[in-house]
């Protein structure tokens, strides 16, 4: 069986490229313009931007998530993991990199299930980085429970109709199209009743109540919205994937993007961690270096050994999915690095904020944005305890409980047993016969 580490030395120099693109290219959009990722692309930032894709496209590297049939490399889930490692530290890497959330999840389930005429029109203006796009599927007083949900979509003649309210449908404010979970069929359960639906943005209908900001973002500031959709119309064949398979296809969407947030939140982790180490070379207090501290050296080591030990489970998750190609298959290991990852990201940024006194709480440095990312990936994409859950669930169904009263560890039964292995071999090795 074999057991690597190691990343080939050609996709090693594409990392390494990477890293440097990001620390010098796109850096000063991330200083002077960190809120307009998502916004279109204007006068002499946008010819920046699309420069900067060019030289991605020119390397390869542009919508890395996607197979070569439709513009990718096909990396793979662990190739496109590290990728997404460097690209995590950046609030603009992943838009010149083609690989920015929804739109990475909204690109693979158009081209999962979409038609050649949903992908014309939906999925290559995507990927040629012509618009962005929203996912539009929690709803105000039910989260992301799907058996809670009330959105409907009813079909009259050759068009659905759909009704209802949807709550934190992310990237609205400039999306050219919605994709939207709706029940079609509710003498069913959620998991065979519900469908998704590509909706333009300007059809008639669709009214935004307000956008969602983030902590201390101001009001209407967000990328995020609460949505009415007031009986809005859309042709039959915006169906995405087939009538009752929209749980189904949510989930294929969000198997993937569970692993991509875990690797930015690498990225986050390992920015904070450097930030802490050069701190504590850097300041001096009470007659020595805070690296001679021991309280600051236990800061270090903990968060050093908690990013190594999540990233390890990340990338083998990552490297399990290119191996059997199923995210069911994979549901406890994606549940697992979805639960762990807010946690730790939170221990190591807290760490790093806190050793730099009043100015790591100042808006002087980044750790506002970097902290508040932690609890957001704790709600994102279904919230931590639904996925301890399947952990545990998913851990439970490898065992079986003991034959008797005592568990099969209880030691007087097993040195009985052990006792009784022995004499047997020891007597047949006194009379020659085979033990």
């Amino acid at each position: 069986m074999a057991w690597d580490f190691s990343t080939d030395p050609e996709f090693e120099a594409q990392l390494e490229w990477i890293r440097e693109f990001r620390n010098e290219q796109i850096a000063p959009l991330d200083l002077l313009y960190p809120k307009l990722p998502y916004y279109p692309l204007e006068g002499d930032l946008g010819v920046y931007v699309r420069s900067l894709r060019e030289q991605v496209k020119a390397r390869g590297l542009w919508a890395a998530h996607l197979g070569p049939e439709l513009g990718g490399q096909g990396f793979g889930q662990l190739k496109l993991a590290l990728i997404n490692e460097i690209l995590g530290g950046s609030n603009w890497a992943p838009n010149v990199f083609g690989t920015a959330a929804p739109d990475t999840g909204n690109a693979e389930i158009i081209a999962h299930y979409g038609t050649d005429e949903q992908k014309e029109m939906y999925l290559q203006p995507l990927l040629n980085g012509e618009c962005f796009s929203c996912f539009s599927m929690t709803e105000p007083h039910a989260g992301s429970d799907p058996k809670m949900f009330t959105t409907e979509a009813v079909k009259d003649g050759d068009e659905w109709v759909i009704t209802g309210s949807k709550y934190y449908s992310s990237n609205a404010r400039t999306s050219k199209f919605v994709i939207v979970m709706a029940w079609t069929n509710k003498d069913t359960s959620a998991y065979q009743g519900m469908s998704m639906f590509l909706v333009p943005s300007d059809t008639p209908g669709i009214e935004i109540e307000r956008h969602i900001g983030m902590f201390s973002e101001h009001e209407d500031e967000g990328m995020h919205a609460l949505i009415n959709y007031n009986g809005v119309r859309v042709p039959a064949e915006n169906l995405l994937g087939g009538e009752g398979q929209g749980f189904h296809v949510a989930q294929t969407r969000l198997g993937g993007g569970r692993v991509h947030h875990a690797m930015r939140s690498v990225g986050v982790m390992r920015r904070a961690l450097d930030m802490m180490c050069e701190r504590a070379l850097s300041r001096e207090t009470q007659g020595s270096l805070l690296a001679d501290k021991q309280m600051v050296q236990s800061d270090i080591a903990e968060s050093y050994a908690q990013l190594e030990m999540f990233r390890l489970l990340v990338l083998q998750t990552a490297w399990k999915i290119d191996q059997h190609h199923d995210y069911k298959l994979l549901r406890k290991d994606i549940a697992a690095i979805k639960f762990m990852m807010p946690s730790v990201l939170k221990d190591i940024v807290w760490r790093s904020m806190h050793l730099h006194g009043a100015l790591g709480v100042s808006n002087e440095m980044p750790f506002s944005e970097m902290w508040q990312w932690a609890p957001s990936m704790s709600i994102v994409d279904g919230p931590t305890e639904v996925h301890k859950i399947t952990v545990a669930q998913q851990v439970l169904k490898g065992y079986k409980p003991s034959p008797g009263l005592w568990p099969t560890e209880f030691l007087p039964p097993r040195r009985e047993w052990a006792r009784k292995v022995l004499d047997e071999r020891i007597a047949a090795l006194k009379t020659g016969a085979p033990a």
